[in-house]
């Protein structure tokens, strides 16, 4: 079997980390290499394996099978002095002559979730070290998820097209500024840091958006504030081309639960679960009763992963991907692009040097249009079947 990434996110309280670690737990045990590593910064999932976790892979012992478990939980903040220091510390010096304190421009200097980004980088090299066979990732809450994996989309755009043009302005200008004002330019090794972490961050789009390398496992709750979340994370993963392979419904209450008392609970589960059936199309949805304790160590997780996946091979890919294609209609040419969830209105759509940019909530994609498409010009664009279609007609 070829190399597998498994990103399990949700809602934070749904479980994902005993999902996820059970998930390793099970691969490992049916004899396969595997890496489970939290990008969570509230890092349970030493709790959850009950080890003793740290920055670097350490091994996790205590299950039969014949292959083996590493886990570790990344130091995001570590990642970024190794990358971000040069950078940072000219920013302070800015800050600092504009007149910042000290402390303020350390402070100000270090920009929010950046650090989450340097932990995609690792979650690469660990994928194509070939030391494993799967990368279980126990990503954070659903909206730090799409954020974090949206980056290499934003970074990547911002790099090919705005950082030459800013080299090569302050190339021009440092001689003159550095006579007329005190100032600090940023030199070299500031865009060298900057270039140093576009690299790290370089094919990891390329790895978590393959379908037959990586897919997302949702986590949800059947609460309604919890599958509204999960819908629009769906949506907005579909959007950078994530695939989501399964929707795990957890905590589903048990049919030996009888009293009266849990009646209108199991009402609104079965509610939920109908939803949750019907939002996600294809995509299969696993149920998972509620444990009658907390699943905790090696052995209360490989049951509930037996419980998850019965006799199915955990990290199989369990749903087909729906791609981004182009077709021809008659003259026209379609781009399709996969948008679960979306209504009419949430979409907005704009052009810009043959580049097609799809927005949807606080969410936006740059699409390189391929030149087919880049010398037409878009006539319409609908919503069908989960999908956006726009229209490109002849100039």
């Amino acid at each position: 079997m070829s190399m597998r990434v498994l990103l399990f996110t949700g809602k934070g309280g749904v479980g994902k980390t005993t999902v996820a670690a059970a998930t390793a737990l099970r691969a490992a045990a049916g004899g396969q290499r595997v890496l489970i590593c939290s990008t969570d910064p509230a890092h349970s999932l030493a709790d959850a394996l009950t080890a003793d976790l740290g920055d670097q892979p350490s091994e996790v012992t205590g299950f039969d099978g014949g292959g083996r478990l590493a886990a570790q939980q990344l130091d995001a903040r570590a990642r970024l002095e190794e990358s971000w220091a040069s950078v940072r510390d000219y920013v302070a010096a800015v800050l600092d002559w504009a007149g910042a304190g000290v402390v303020e421009a350390e402070e100000l200097s270090v920009v929010p979730g950046l650090d989450e980004v340097f932990a995609l980088a690792d979650i690469k090299e660990h994928a194509t070290s070939g030391d494993f066979d799967v990368v279980v990732v126990d990503c954070g809450p659903t909206a730090e998820t799409v954020r974090l994996l949206s980056l290499p989309d934003v970074i990547g755009w911002y790099m090919d097209r705005v950082f030459p043009a800013q080299r090569s302005v302050t190339r021009a200008v440092k001689p003159i500024l550095s006579r007329v004002v005190s100032m600090p330019v940023a030199g070299d090794d500031v865009f060298a840091a900057a270039r140093k972490v576009y690299e790290r961050l370089d094919g990891v789009r390329d790895v978590l958006t393959d379908p037959a390398t990586s897919s997302v496992r949702l986590v949800v709750n059947p609460e309604r504030l919890v599958v509204a979340e999960a819908r629009r994370t769906f949506t907005y993963l579909a959007l950078f081309g994530y695939h989501v392979d399964a929707v795990v419904a957890n905590r589903l209450l048990p049919a030996a639960v009888t009293d009266p008392w849990f009646a209108e609970w199991r009402a609104t589960q079965a509610e939920q679960l109908a939803i949750i059936e019907s939002a996600f199309g294809a995509v299969p949805v696993l149920p998972l009763t509620l444990a009658a304790a907390e699943p905790v160590g090696t052995d209360a997780l490989l049951a509930l992963a037996g419980d998850l996946y019965g006799d199915h091979d955990p990290v199989a890919r369990l749903a087909e991907p729906a791609p981004l294609r182009v077709e021809a209609e008659g003259s026209t040419l379609v781009l399709s692009l996969p948008l679960p969830g979306v209504e009419r209105g949430e979409v907005e759509l704009s052009r810009r040097n043959g580049e097609l940019f799809c927005a949807v909530g606080a969410y936006r994609r740059a699409l390189v249009l391929p030149d087919s498409l880049q010398r037409r010009e878009v006539a319409a664009a609908r919503l069908h079947d989960d999908r956006l279609d726009i229209e490109f007609v002849e100039a």
